[in-house]
């Protein structure tokens, strides 16, 4: 078997689920300080994070990326077991295989092998490493990120291993995110009887027409690179589990993925407009999970693009769809970010796995992408 495999079923082997780390990134700094790079852990209150860096100056290579996984979910549901990693038909099963195991063993390999044939490259390669994307992501990446900035190390190009794939490995590159914004909503009414509705209040129905307007709003029309912005209920509660009380409160949980044409100040203004247009009494309280970012064009989209276009020898296509990532943490810094990962059909499921062929592919296009940015003229 090959080293890349090899060093991905060590870490399916280690059941880091959030935030935990199981010893990944001590495994993963053991390899690259035969490479020559310099470790730094950063442990911020549950959450292990890995900065490593070989170099000294700019430009400034980071592959990002998190050792936490989900959840198996029922292990009795897995064909095998979850943290046993286990080839079947050139396929390897197990939890994290594609999000982002994967992509960790496919990262140190192709540094390796970079290294060893452009040891006096130019600038630095980076390693940014957090057991805390999958959880409440609030002492991981971001954390790193505040202390690199306290300390002015400025990352140029950030590559996130993120599962970005649709059908086969390198046939999406995902060069931007979409905002991420949650709001809670309590609507306030009146408990009372059902039969006597004239001294109740019931925020179920006063609440009802505002929310089918908020659902039918166009909030933008997108852009070249995002979708639409999309508000989307995600939780509806209200009432004591009777049929004959009439609800005093309706909680709804609700949220935005929302483009460039807008910010998270105007639809948090347009929600309120429209909930104090129906007289409503409520509170609401806003999460701001990430802001929208995009890597147009550049040395970074260039280099990835060519490199996958050289190892598949078709042409990747760039989009910003789907859920947050922890580039939405390193974006505001200035550093150019894009996602390249393998396949995303099995990402967060039961029987979670790869096409082993698919690692070995990521491993060469992440070498050349190093090539086309680091290696000496």
């Amino acid at each position: 078997m090959s080293e890349v495999i090899d060093i991905l079923k060590d870490l399916i082997s280690r059941r880091s689920v959030t935030p935990e780390d199981a010893g990944c990134q001590q495994m993963m700094a053991d390899y690259l300080k035969e490479s020559g790079f310099n470790i730094e852990s950063m442990v911020f209150e549950d959450t292990t994070n890995m900065w490593a860096r070989k170099g000294s100056e700019g430009p400034v290579f980071c592959f990002a990326g998190h050792t936490d996984v989900v959840p198996s979910g029922p292990t009795e549901q897995w064909h095998t077991p979850p943290f046993e990693p286990t080839e079947i038909n050139g396929y390897l099963h197990g939890r994290g295989t594609a999000d982002m195991k994967g992509s960790l063993a496919a990262m140190l390999v192709a540094t390796k092998r970079f290294v060893a044939k452009y040891p006096n490259h130019k600038g630095s390669i980076a390693f940014l490493i957090t057991s805390d994307e999958e959880g409440p992501f609030i002492n991981g990446t971001t954390r790193v990120i505040d202390t690199l900035e306290a300390r002015n190390e400025k990352i140029t190009w950030a590559l996130v291993g993120e599962p970005s794939s649709t059908h086969k490995v390198g046939d999406v590159i995902k060069n931007g995110r979409r905002g991420s914004l949650s709001g809670d909503l309590v609507v306030k009414g009146v408990q009372g009887h059902v039969a006597y509705p004239h001294l109740a209040k019931n925020p179920v129905h006063i609440a009802a027409p505002a929310l089918a307007e908020l659902s039918q709003i166009q909030w933008d029309k997108g852009n070249d690179y995002f979708p639409p912005t999309s508000f989307q209920i995600s939780n509806v509660n209200a009432g004591t589990g009777a049929t004959n009380v009439v609800p005093g409160e309706m909680h709804v949980q609700f949220n935005f993925r929302y483009s460039t044409e807008v910010t998270a100040e105007i639809l948090v203004e347009r929600v309120h407009s429209i909930l104090d247009a129906h007289g409503l009494e409520y509170s609401l309280d806003w999460t701001y999970n990430g802001l929208p970012f995009l890597t147009d064009e550049g040395l970074l989209v260039e280099a990835a693009v060519k490199a996958i276009e050289d190892t598949t020898h078709t042409k990747p296509e760039l989009l910003t769809t789907g859920g947050t990532s922890d580039g939405r943490f390193i974006a505001p810094t200035g550093a150019q970010v894009v996602e390249l990962g393998p396949v995303n059909a099995t990402i967060h499921k039961i029987n979670e796995c790869v096409k082993i062929e698919d690692i070995e592919l990521l491993t060469d296009m992440y070498e050349k992408i190093l090539i086309n940015l680091l290696a000496n003229d």
